[in-house]
């Protein structure tokens, strides 16, 4: 069977968390950890970035520092994961859900401003596959209306948006490092803090409410519980992990785009033809290949795709469910205007087996598993 994702591994993992654990340090920031954040700094131009144990736990810590209050409005895409939501429910938020576009499936840019309410207090663009919100539209409706914004980016570490990395936009970016995605320590995230006021909070909520960071850097000499927080620092030997592949970010980001290439030429005359659909890279957008979905005609087509290709070995998924047909979703929201594409888009989506180090030959049997269906319907 040739699986659907397998966590990136580059081969230099083990040295590094056999140095972390002979560095005496294995717990929340030391070494590697100090590394992988300053790399996500400098690479990709953001004020801070602070390693967390996922992105949910990032999303949960940009959420707290934006002072929502019960009752406050937060506009998101309802094709997201749960965690996109659940980190402002965590803060008492009512979510308010707005169409996709279809070419992207990202929010709509169009729509936010008609789901604005007094009580709306900040916007959370989802960059699906990697692949970017129009950013230069939603943050001048943030600024228009006083609003916060926070860039869920989970899938987007190593995209753009005319030059500038995902997750730098928004006051407050999220990345995660899930063995799902590009780059992995397992379980684990990062958030990325724009400006200079909120850094200090934000160590503050991450070290159990203490200014322990403050002292380690010698402002204060002894530390102590300041304020409310809890603790999202990952161990050292995790970052480790990540910082191995860091270190090779561009060759991973090489192979994984190689793959997502040929199957796009592979399957472009079926696009062209009306029979399939094919994801849109916007102008002045360049993704990571996160991932690679083609969309059926619809979920009937969807079904029978999966079913075939499970019987040639080759594992393929769909994705969300949107949020505001779940349960939770009814109640802790609602869904703002015309679900005109929401829910029709994510019926047909499937995606293909994408990861580092996917062989040609197993990227070939894909390939002509999926032509052979399309031939045949």
């Amino acid at each position: 069977m040739i699986s659907f994702n397998k966590p990136p591994f580059v081969g230099t993992e083990f040295e590094n968390i056999q140095q972390a654990i002979d560095n005496l340090k294995i717990c929340g920031d030391g070494a590697f950890t100090k590394q992988c954040s300053s790399w996500i700094e400098e690479r990709f131009g953001t004020r801070r970035a602070l390693l967390t144990t996922s992105g949910t736990s990032a999303l949960e810590m940009a959420a707290a520092l934006c002072h929502l209050e019960p009752g406050d409005e937060v506009i998101l895409p309802s094709f997201t994961f749960s965690s996109t939501a659940t980190a402002f429910v965590g803060q008492g938020a009512r979510l308010k859900f707005i169409d996709v576009r279809p070419d992207t499936m990202n929010m709509d840019e169009n729509l936010i401003e008609a789901a604005i309410t007094p009580r709306t207090k900040v916007i959370v663009p989802v960059h699906y596959a990697g692949v970017s919100c129009e950013m230069d539209a939603i943050m001048q409706i943030a600024r228009d209306n006083n609003l916060r914004v926070v860039e869920d980016a989970a899938q987007g570490v190593m995209s753009t948006y005319h030059g500038q990395a995902l997750g730098t936009f928004g006051d407050f970016g999220c990345y995660s490092f899930h063995e799902t995605k590009n780059y992995s320590m397992g379980e684990g995230g990062a958030l990325l803090i724009r400006d200079e006021e909120p850094i200090e909070e934000a160590e503050i909520f991450r070290e159990k409410g203490t200014n322990r960071s403050r002292f380690f850097r010698g402002q204060v000499d002894k530390y102590t519980w300041v304020d409310w927080g809890s603790s999202f620092l990952p161990s050292d030997m995790l970052a480790a992990y990540l910082w191995a592949q860091l270190q090779q970010a561009d060759k991973i980001n090489d192979n994984r785009l190689a793959s997502w290439n040929a199957y796009h030429e592979a399957f472009a005359p079926l696009a062209e033809s009306g029979r399939i659909e094919l994801a849109h890279i916007p102008d002045g957008c360049t993704h990571n290949a996160h991932m690679f979905y083609i969309k059926c005609r619809d979920l009937a087509d969807r079904t029978a795709f999966i079913s075939h290709m499970r019987e040639h070995d080759v594992q393929c998924v769909f994705h969300y469910v949107p949020l505001h047909s779940a349960p939770a979703g009814l109640k802790f929201g609602e869904f703002v205007g015309e679900d005109r594409y929401t829910t029709k888009e994510s019926d047909r989506l499937v995606r293909l087996p994408m990861y580092y180090g996917l062989t040609d030959e197993d990227r070939e049997t894909v390939i002509n598993a999926a032509l052979d269906f399309f031939d045949r319907s």
